[in-house]
């Protein structure tokens, strides 16, 4: 495979136009277990190779070593890459969460940081990160947009934001994409929020369309994960909830094995399968795993294998939250 025939596809109206597939950079810097930078610059190094170069990241992510990390690895291949990171989760030296700031002095003093950690001039795509509840978002993106006209910033983005919420925004200033979590086994957002996104000429960046690493199938039992993995702190991968999540990933291995693809490949082929303007962002840091995620957009799933797919695990089947309480309720504001 190689850049040729990575599919392309423009978020909403914006213009904004991304590779089919983009790549999750979080867990190369945090929150999966103990990274490697040698081996995740490759892995970014790859993914540019095989056209999957819409690369994602956030200010928070390893508490801005993820910045830096993506920012070595695309020095010299800047002009390949379109480039998106967040602000708006604030955190303390030592990791823990403190709350999330949508103000405009702190929208601007992100920005610049962000751009001196990254190394570079423009931010192509800047997103908030979580929606802040105390900060009204006409103001939030009242500063991004000044980000826009000064040339610090190309697009703008929210990430988790709820319906009424980016139509309020786009009234301020246009917005590219919403990210938000989307898979198999997240399905919320096709109630309300997919189709105001629509409606509004809003791209879809869908984050997690392997359920953090559940739909590839590797997952057996919670020692699988390393100490430390944050995943373990979730409903999801505790307990009761992961065995049953076990069986349902079952379904979906056994439907891959059919249609001679890797669980994982079908999974990102259903979500790319549910519109033009949603573009998939699986995260790994492994060379191996990228390949397989890459090859994805050649899995073509019929209409009738959708609806076999949806049968098989239909909205709500996962066992568990998202998250733990408090990050639900930051979820979709």
């Amino acid at each position: 495979m190689n850049v040729s025939s990575m599919p392309r596809r423009q978020l909403g109206k914006s213009g904004l136009v991304v590779s089919a597939l983009g790549l999750g950079c979080m867990g190369m810097s945090e929150f999966y277990g103990q990274g490697n930078d040698e081996e995740s610059t490759r892995v970014i190094h790859r993914s540019i190779e095989l056209g999957m170069n819409f690369l994602d990241t956030a200010d928070m992510y390893g508490l801005g070593r993820n910045e830096q990390l993506v920012g070595r690895a695309i020095r010299d291949r800047r002009h390949k890459v379109t480039l998106a990171t967040k602000f708006g989760n604030v955190r303390s030296a030592d990791g823990a969460f403190l709350d999330v700031n949508g103000k405009p002095d702190y929208v601007r003093t992100a920005c610049d940081a962000s751009l001196q950690r990254l190394g570079i001039d423009v931010i192509d795509l800047y997103y908030q990160h979580r929606v802040d509840p105390k900060t009204p978002i006409e103001e939030t993106v009242g500063a991004m947009a000044e980000l826009v006209k000064k040339g610090k910033v190309r697009y703008l983005g929210l990430s988790e934001a709820g319906a009424g919420t980016l139509r309020r925004a786009v009234k301020i200033h246009p917005i590219a994409a919403l990210q938000t979590e989307y898979s198999l086994w997240t399905r919320d957002v096709e109630a309300e929020i997919l189709p105001t996104c629509r409606e509004l000429g809003i791209g879809f960046v869908a984050y997690s369309p392997l359920g953090r690493g559940f739909l590839t199938g590797a997952l057996k039992k919670p020692e699988d994960l390393s100490a430390g993995d944050r995943r373990l702190a979730f409903p999801r991968f505790q307990g009761e909830n992961f065995q049953k999540n076990v069986e349902s990933v079952k379904k979906i291995e056994q439907l891959a094995s059919r249609k001679r693809c890797r669980p994982s490949q079908l999974a990102l082929a259903w979500v790319l399968s549910r519109g033009q303007d949603i573009v998939p962002i699986p995260g790994t840091k492994k060379l191996k795993y990228l390949e397989e995620n890459a090859a994805a957009v050649r899995v073509r799933l019929s209409k009738s294998e959708v609806a076999e797919i949806e049968q098989v695990v239909p909205p709500g089947v996962a066992a568990g939250e998202r998250y733990f309480a408090e990050g639900m309720g930051a979820l979709n504001r």
